[in-house]
C-alpha cells in the first residue's frame, strides 16, 4: 500500500483536524510574491513552519475546527531610518478556528478574541502561512540602533547634539525697539 501524500496547497483541514493531523515544512521567500513585495526583491531564505489540527467538543452543537499554525523566518527590509538593509526575524504563534460560512465567521470574529476563518472545501496552507507572515512584519522596518550615522544632505547628523533653538520671530523688532529707545 503506497503511503499518501498531503498537499499542503490542497489541504482537506475538516479531515486534518479529526484525526489530529500535524504537517510541517520550508516555505522558500521567494514562493511568497506578496511578502516579496515587502523587502522587493528575490531571498533564498525560507521560512519554516508547522500545522496542527483539532477538534474541540461543544456542548449542543457540532464540535470547533482549530489550527494551530507557528512559523519563523528571517525577512530582508530596508531600514526605514537609515535606509539601510536589516533582517527582520518574523514568528507567527496563531490559533485559528474554523466556521462553516461567512456571515458565522463574521458574528463570531466581532464576539471572540480568536481568529475565526472560513472553513474551505480546500485549504492552501502555503497562501495562509504567507498572510500570517505578512501580519507579523513591523508596521515601520527599522534597526533597534542603525549601524551607521544618519546622513542629511550627505553630511553625518549628529545624534548626541541637541539641535540650536531658533530664534524668535520677533528678537530682531525688540532689539530694534531697546535701541531706539522707544517705548
Amino acid at each position: 500500500m503506497r503511503e499518501r501524500t498531503i498537499d499542503p496547497r490542497s489541504l482537506d483541514l475538516r479531515a486534518m483536524c479529526r484525526s489530529g493531523g500535524e504537517l510541517q515544512g520550508h516555505l522558500p521567500l521567494g514562493d511568497m510574491s506578496r511578502l516579496g513585495s515587502a523587502f522587493g526583491g528575490p531571498s533564498d531564505a525560507s521560512a519554516g513552519w508547522s500545522a496542527s489540527g483539532s477538534v474541540r467538543p461543544m456542548a449542543g452543537t457540532e464540535p470547533e475546527l482549530w489550527l494551530h499554525l507557528q512559523a519563523d523566518a528571517l525577512v530582508p527590509l530596508i531600514c526605514q531610518r537609515c535606509l539601510q538593509p536589516f533582517v527582520a526575524a518574523l514568528r507567527v504563534d496563531q490559533h485559528l478556528r474554523f466556521v462553516r460560512n461567512e456571515d458565522e465567521a463574521a458574528r463570531l470574529d466581532e464576539e471572540s478574541e480568536e481568529d475565526v476563518l472560513t472553513l474551505p472545501p480546500r485549504l492552501d496552507l502555503h497562501a495562509l502561512i504567507e498572510d500570517e507572515l505578512i501580519l507579523a512584519l513591523p508596521l515601520v522596518p527599522m534597526h533597534l540602533e542603525c549601524p551607521q550615522p544618519l546622513l542629511q544632505g550627505g553630511l553625518p547628523v549628529p545624534v548626541d547634539e541637541p539641535e540650536p533653538a531658533a530664534a524668535h520671530p520677533f528678537a530682531a523688532l525688540a532689539a530694534l525697539r531697546r535701541g531706539t529707545g522707544a517705548g
